[in-house]
């Protein structure tokens, strides 16, 4: 019986790693660790604890409190306090999973540097060295110097810097998908290859112009048979998107009892790598790789749908939940903006007066 608790005691705590060792006398002794690497459970009095002693969860939680203190001095100590902040933790899950992989660069290449050089106008050449060590994939570079300029803006309002040698940095890549969107044949052979759940996931995408991790994570209870309600995971925004007759048939002929809404050909819901997987194999069989389209890039399109449709700028944000100045870029980008219905009235008057 003590044993059943104990191993019901340990899968409540993960990340609980083990080791063995042989003693003097020749037995085997089991140590047990906060998590790989970290430190061993042990009592006060510094004798190892096992799961089924009372004291062992007690150590394990406070050997993770330890762990989340930022650690002092060097910019390790930065990362740290950016990763309990709420700029950090109130992102999309999603958001912070990419982060995380930028913070570890950050931590293997400058994770010691004493803050005294960190706010050194100097260690601004050293960081965009770094930088620029990554020109040949100028976004990944980008995103690398983002992140480390967010960890000194946060440090900076927290009065843990005084200056913060990132600001201002500069973009290495410049990239305006305002003029790309699906054209009719495009659409038309992406269906074509595509499994009907990839093909509902583009419907859903031109008729609510939002993004992919927002339509992934939209649940039925979302949609009350004439609108559908959510709050966008980037901005944060709340939209309630009216839903036209061709996706509303969609919709309530997939409505299941279970709440999720996108589901993979497994009839499970779609995880983001899932997703981009199963859409590039469907994109990459309808040979559109020519035409240099992105999902995101249905989210364009949807506003030239509706701009082509006769909407106005605040209709069109109101539904997609872009910023006006971001619909009228795209609808620029496609002369589709009010410069487009100024031009059609001036020849219209041209015509009348000179054309007889």
């Amino acid at each position: 019986m003590k044993r059943g608790n104990a191993n019901m005691h340990r899968r409540k705590l993960p990340g609980v790693a083990t080791a063995s060792k042989r003693l003097a006398d020749g037995t085997r002794r089991k140590y047990y660790y906060a998590w790989r690497g970290g430190p061993m459970l042990k009592a006060d009095d510094g004798t190892p604890l096992a799961p089924n002693d009372p004291q062992f969860s007690v150590a394990y939680a406070a050997a993770h409190a330890e762990r989340k203190k930022p650690a002092t001095g060097a910019l390790f100590s930065l990362i740290a306090a950016y990763k309990i902040s709420t700029e950090f933790t109130g992102r999309a899950e999603k958001t912070q999973k990419d982060y995380q992989r930028y913070l570890r660069m950050i931590e293997e290449e400058f994770g010691t540097m004493p803050l005294s050089v960190v706010q050194d106008r100097r260690a601004r050449g050293k960081f965009k060295e770094w930088r620029d060590g990554m020109a040949a994939n100028p976004r990944k570079a980008d995103l690398a110097w983002s992140v480390l300029a967010r960890v000194l803006s946060v440090a900076k309002d927290r009065g843990l810097i005084a200056v913060n040698v990132c600001e201002r940095g500069g973009r290495l890549y410049e990239a305006d998908r305002a003029e790309i969107i699906w054209l009719a044949e495009h659409i038309a052979a992406f269906c074509a290859v595509a499994s009907p759940e990839l093909q509902f996931a583009l419907l859903l995408a031109l008729w609510t112009g939002q993004r992919q991790g927002d339509l992934i994570r939209l649940a039925w209870p979302q949609y009350d048979g004439t609108h559908v309600r959510l709050r966008q995971g980037k901005t944060k925004a709340r939209v309630m998107i009216p839903v036209g007759a061709p996706l509303k048939i969609v919709l309530d002929s997939r409505r299941p009892e279970k709440a999720e809404g996108l589901r993979n050909t497994f009839g499970e819901p779609w995880t983001s790598d899932g997703f981009r997987a199963s859409w590039g194999k469907a994109f990459d069989r309808a040979k559109l790789g020519d035409a240099d389209l992105h999902f995101h890039d249905l989210r364009g399109t949807a506003v030239a749908r509706l701009a082509l449709s006769g909407c106005t700028t605040p209709q069109i944000a109101a539904i997609t939940g872009h910023s006006r100045r971001d619909v009228d870029e795209i609808l620029k980008a496609h002369y589709l903006g009010g410069q487009s219905e100024l031009a059609e009235q001036a020849i219209v008057k041209l015509v009348a007066q000179y054309g007889s």
